[in-house]
This record gives structure tokens, sequence and C-alpha cells, in this order.
């Protein structure tokens, strides 16, 4: 008896000495770092889903409007198509690969509807349409929404990455198999945020206002009685 007492003391000292040793090396700090990115990640898709599903009516109320566009109106619906079928799951944040092809079909969507929206500046019935204005309003702040949801994901990925790089949590990490994750590139933010050109071809003339006669003036015909 006194025996098994001694070796539940010596699991239990072993077992305090052990927490206070990987607390010490970062261990912990991965779990809150981890479960800040979990948290910021979730709210990043919870966002662009709710950018995805503005596409279809936006592409609706746009076609009733300008449905000879179908270039515009085809590329959003494929970009949206493309975004839809990555499989954006919590381990997607632990694959560079994954995570440059998700960033990708985004920076895509963003893009047509870029072109979508400058299409939308020839037709001012389009523009003074109260659906559409509602939907572009719920777009713009979407985005807005997007850019601080990718900001924080960014900043806990930053502070993640930092740890699991410095001495002498960097040797934690490599017990346990942490390793930094990947994140939100911003090379091409600039091409992605700046709406492309689009040229179209030159507006017919306008038609010239109907000749109007010449005041009658003193002296003329039509000023005789």
């Amino acid at each position: 008896m006194r025996l098994q007492i001694l070796r539940l003391l010596r699991l239990l000292t072993l077992g305090v000495v052990l927490a206070g040793l990987l607390s010490g090396c970062g261990y912990n700090t991965f779990q809150t770092g981890d479960e800040a990115i979990k948290s910021a990640w979730s709210e990043v898709l919870n966002q662009y889903q709710r950018r995805a599903d503005l596409v279809p009516n936006l592409v609706g109320t746009v076609k009733g409007y300008a449905s000879h566009e179908k270039d515009v109106l085809t590329q959003v619906t494929q970009a949206r198509a493309q975004v839809g079928a990555i499989q954006a799951t919590p381990e997607l944040v632990n694959d560079p690969a994954a995570f440059a092809k998700f960033q990708q079909a985004q920076a895509g969507l963003s893009s047509a509807l870029s072109r979508l929206l400058v299409v939308t500046e020839n037709y001012p019935q389009l523009k003074a349409d109260a659906g559409f204005r509602d939907l572009q309003a719920q777009l713009e702040g979407t985005e807005n929404r997007i850019t601080v949801a990718r900001n924080r994901y960014i900043k806990a990925v930053e502070i993640y990455n930092v740890s699991v790089r410095s001495f002498p949590n960097n040797l934690t990490a490599m017990i346990f198999g942490y390793t930094v994750k990947p994140n939100f590139s911003v090379d091409n933010e600039k091409a992605i945020s700046t709406a492309p050109k689009v040229d179209f071809a030159a507006p017919a003339p306008a038609t010239p206002p109907a000749a109007r006669p010449a005041p009658a003036g003193p002296g003329s015909p039509a000023a005789s009685y």
C-alpha cells in the first residue's frame, strides 16, 4: 500500500513538472493561438459566404437590365462556382497549397464582381432600381466585413507563427509537430481591389434636336397678316 502511494506521488510530481515545462516552453501559448486562429478563420468564412449568397440575386437583378452583358455575368457565376467548389474545412489553414487555392478563388470572385459593378455604371435605370441599390449596399458592407475579418485572421496567424519560430518555443513545436500556418498574401491586394477598366463600343451619336423655325422678325413673311 505504501509503495503504491509513493508511485502515485511520483506520478503526480512528474505530471506537475511536465505541465510546468510545457507551459514554460510555449505549449499553452500554441493552444491559445490555435483557438484564436480557428475563431478568426470562422469569421472569414462567414463573411465570404455572406458575399457568395448575394451573388445570385445581384446577377439576376443586373440581367434584368443588361442581359446582353453575358460575358461579365457568366464570369461572376463561374467565379462563385469555383469558390463553392472548395471545401473550406478548418484543416485548410494548415495546408499552404489548399489555402493558396482558396485565396485565388476568392480573389477571382472579387475581380469578377468589380467588373460587374463597372458595367452597371452604364445603365442608369439599373442604378436607380431600389433592389439593386440595396444589393449593392449589402455587397459593400460585406466587403468591409471581409476586410476586418481578414485583418483579424492575419494578426492571429502572425502571433501564432512568431511563437512557433521563437526559442525555446520552437523546440516544443518540433516535439509536438506544430508548424507555421499559411496567411493571406497582400502582394496582389491592390490589383484585386482596383476595379478593372472595361472598354465599351463607342456610343451612338446623340440624335440632334429637331430644327425649330426661326422666330419671325419684322418684315418676314410670317410676320405679315
